[in-house]
């Protein structure tokens, strides 16, 4: 059975997405399996430790720990297959409507490409867990200084 290129396509993109669906689950698992830290709890935490290690500012204990948990989650291999997904997810839309044009004779429309939205969000995604995997260098370089565990401060306030 010949489906031409487009079903060929989205055949292809079927599987993949499969494959990607299924690492994002195991991804995920893995995530929530593993006891979450302190610093993970309070809204923001993530976005300031994170910018204190792109300025290379000191960092508690914590907020280092914090931060190496980060940078190696954003550079595991499955990590990408999130935004792997999500490519595959609107490629699928794409060269499955474009197949089903080429089926009937039809001439694409702007319904057609709507799958190109998640596609650029996937990008976007994979750059973001790019340069957060990049700071692993200047996590290295980055002074650690003693203070008082967040569990610490947390049970002193309570």
């Amino acid at each position: 059975m010949d489906l031409g290129v487009w079903g060929d396509l989205a055949a292809l993109a079927a599987v993949a997405e499969i494959v990607f669906a299924t690492c994002v689950f195991v991804y995920i698992t893995r995530l929530e399996r593993r006891t979450s830290h302190p610093l993970g709890d309070q809204v923001g935490a993530h976005k300031a430790v994170l910018a204190k290690v792109r300025k290379r500012e000191p960092l508690t204990r914590d907020e280092a720990d914090y931060a190496a948990e980060l940078v190696a989650d954003a550079r595991s291999p499955l990590a990408y297959a999130i935004p792997a997904a999500l490519f595959t997810l609107g490629f699928f839309y794409v060269v499955g409507c474009l197949f089903v044009l080429h089926l009937d004779g039809g001439h694409p429309s702007f319904r057609t490409f709507i799958g190109g939205i998640p596609m650029l969000t996937s990008m976007n995604m994979a750059g973001q867990l790019r340069r957060v995997a990049h700071l692993k260098g200047k996590l290295r370089d980055i002074e650690v200084l003693d203070a008082e565990p967040v569990e610490q401060r947390i049970l002193a306030r309570v």
